[in-house]
C-alpha cells in the first residue's frame, strides 16, 4: 500500500495562513530537536526520518510558487509536478543552518546530495522527470480510436533566465572546480561541491521570474493519439513530453480508463453480447437483428437452441491494438422464462407440457437417468 504523506502544515505545527517567518521559526525549533547528530544512536534512524519530513515541509512552504501548488492540489497533484530534487532546490537552508551550527553534509547523507546551498537553478546534469496523466475515454472512443487534446501541468525552462536561475558567479566554496578535496593521510578524497552541485558556479542573484530555480510551472496543451482497440489500464508513452532537465526532457505517460458500455462487454479484442430470446424462438428457431459497434447484422438461431449457447459473428468485434484485424462478436442467447402468466396462458403451457413429453427434453431425460443410477448404488 502507498504511504500516506502527512500535511505539511501539520508537520511544522503551523496554521495554513502562517507567514514565512512563522514557518522558519517553527522549522528552527524542530531542526534543533530532530537533527540526527543531536540524538542517541538508538534514536538516530527515527530522527533522520523526522528531519527529512520537516525539511521537505519547510522547503515547500517557504517557496510561494510551490506553496501555491500544494495549497491548490495537495500531495496528489503536487507530487506529480515536483520531484524530490525539485522540492529542495532553491530552498534557503543555509541561513538557518549557519545560525544553528549545522553543516550541509546532512543532506548528502539523507537526500543524496541535492544542490541546496547555491541555488543550482536546474543546472544539475539530469534528465527531466517523467509525468503521469490519466485520460478517461468512452467505450466508443476506445473502440474506434481518437485524438484528444489534454492540458498537462509541467515545469519548463524559465524564459527570463533561460534556465540559469539568474546571475551566476564562480563558486566560492570550490573555487570554480566543482569539487571539494580533502586529504586523508597520503590519500586525497574528492567529492562534488554541495554548494554548486559540481557546476563550478553558484547563483549570485536569483531570477525574479523563477526565483533561482531555472524552471517555471506552465500548462501545455498536448495532442494524444489513442489507437483503436485500446483497453482500460493501458498506458501511452509520449516521448519528450515530460519535464525539462539539463540532459533532455522526460516522457509523458498517459494512463487510459475506459467507461463500460451499456450493452457490450469486451474480452480482449472480442465483444460479448447477451441477447434474450423467448422460449418459442429458442424452440422453433428464429432470425435475430443483432447490434454491433458499427450497425446491425442478421443472425440465425436454429430450432432447439439452449439457453447460454454462444454464436460467433466473425470480424464484428474490436480492432486488435497489438495485431492487424478485428476480434469477433460473441452473442450469447439467454432463453427467458415467461412470467406474469394469465390463467389462459398457464393452461396452454400445461397442455403443451403434457403433449411434449420426455422425448422433447433429451438433456433432462439423460440427467434424470444418471441420477437414478446414482441412487441405486
Amino acid at each position: 500500500m502507498p504511504v500516506t504523506k502527512r500535511d505539511y502544515y501539520e508537520i511544522l505545527g503551523v496554521a495554513k495562513g502562517a507567514s514565512v517567518d512563522e514557518i522558519k521559526r517553527a522549522y528552527r525549533q524542530l531542526a534543533l530537536k530532530h537533527h540526527p547528530d543531536r540524538v542517541s544512536a538508538g534514536e538516530k534512524k527515527e530522527a533522520e526520518e523526522k528531519f527529512k519530513e520537516i525539511s521537505e515541509a519547510y522547503a515547500v512552504l517557504t517557496d510561494p510558487q510551490k506553496r501555491s501548488v500544494y495549497d491548490q492540489y495537495g500531495h496528489a497533484g503536487f507530487d506529480q509536478r515536483y520531484s524530490t530534487a525539485d522540492i529542495f532546490r532553491g530552498a534557503d537552508f543555509s541561513s538557518i543552518f549557519e545560525d544553528l551550527g549545522f553543516g550541509g553534509s546532512i543532506f548528502e547523507d539523507l537526500f543524496g546530495g541535492f544542490d541546496l546551498f547555491g541555488g543550482g537553478g536546474g543546472r544539475r546534469g539530469s534528465r527531466g522527470a517523467d509525468l503521469e496523466f490519466e485520460l478517461p475515454l468512452s467505450f466508443e472512443e476506445a473502440a474506434g480510436g481518437i485524438e484528444k487534446t489534454v492540458t498537462v501541468p509541467r515545469r519548463e525552462i524559465c524564459p527570463e533566465c533561460r534556465g540559469e536561475g539568474g546571475q551566476r558567479a564562480g563558486c566560492p566554496t570550490c573555487q570554480g572546480t566543482g569539487q571539494i578535496r580533502q586529504s586523508a593521510g597520503f590519500m586525497v578524497i574528492a567529492r562534488t561541491c554541495h554548494r554548486c552541485g559540481g557546476q563550478g558556479s553558484a547563483l549570485k542573484k536569483a531570477c525574479s521570474n523563477c526565483r533561482g530555480e531555472g524552471r517555471v510551472a506552465v500548462e501545455r496543451k498536448i495532442q494524444v493519439k489513442v489507437p483503436a482497440g485500446v483497453e482500460s489500464g493501458m498506458r501511452l508513452r509520449l516521448s519528450g513530453e515530460g519535464e525539462v532537465g539539463t540532459r533532455g526532457r522526460g516522457d509523458l505517460y498517459v494512463h487510459l480508463t475506459i467507461s463500460p458500455h451499456p450493452v457490450f462487454r469486451r474480452e480482449g479484442p472480442h465483444l460479448v453480447l447477451d441477447f434474450p430470446i423467448d422460449i418459442t424462438q429458442a424452440a422453433l428457431g428464429t432470425e435475430l437483428d443483432v447490434p454491433t459497434m458499427n450497425g446491425r447484422v442478421s443472425m440465425k438461431v436454429p430450432a432447439g437452441t439452449q439457453s447460454g449457447t454462444i454464436f460467433r459473428v466473425r470480424g464484428k468485434g474490436l480492432p486488435d491494438v497489438h495485431e492487424r484485424g478485428h476480434g469477433d462478436l460473441l452473442v450469447r442467447v439467454l432463453v427467458e422464462t415467461p412470467t406474469n402468466l394469465t390463467s389462459a396462458q398457464r393452461r396452454q403451457l400445461e397442455e403443451l407440457a403434457r403433449n411434449l413429453g420426455e422425448a422433447a427434453h433429451p438433456s433432462r431425460r439423460s440427467f434424470l437417468a444418471k441420477v437414478r443410477d446414482l441412487l441405486r448404488r
